[in-house]
């Protein structure tokens, strides 16, 4: 009966350390993204806000900050897919060159894949 517990507890271990490997294998590979990015480490994304009459930001951004009916939310380079509808709120863009840039919006769409964020406003 030992026996058999000492074979579960290894199986055990030994799956535990494979999850651990994985995480430590994608936390080294973000280590290496960040040092290969630019801008002082840091890793950017491209992003784009505009309506059907203006073009509000178009550039390279550390994040973007905004508001969804279940509330605030950040978008950072790497983040998941995603499309949300996005509530009145002031859009806050931290650009790749430094300082902030914030929009009133009354509403949108958010758009996130592979490294690019589109927002389009007045809908």
């Amino acid at each position: 009966m030992s026996d058999d517990k000492h074979a579960v507890d290894q199986r055990v271990i030994q799956r535990e350390t494979a999850k651990q490997s994985a995480g430590d294998r994608e936390a080294d590979r973000a280590a290496g993204d960040f040092k290969k990015a630019g801008g002082g480490g840091k890793l950017t994304m491209r992003v784009r806000v505009y309506s059907p009459f203006r073009d509000y930001y178009d550039g390279s951004a550390f994040s973007i900050s905004a508001v969804n009916a279940t509330g605030p939310f950040d978008i950072l380079p790497r983040h998941h897919n995603f499309i949300s509808l996005l509530s009145a709120c002031e859009l806050v863009i931290r650009p790749a060159d430094g300082g902030e840039q914030r929009i009133v919006i009354s509403g949108g769409i958010m758009h996130v894949k592979a490294d690019q964020v589109i927002v389009f406003l007045d809908v």
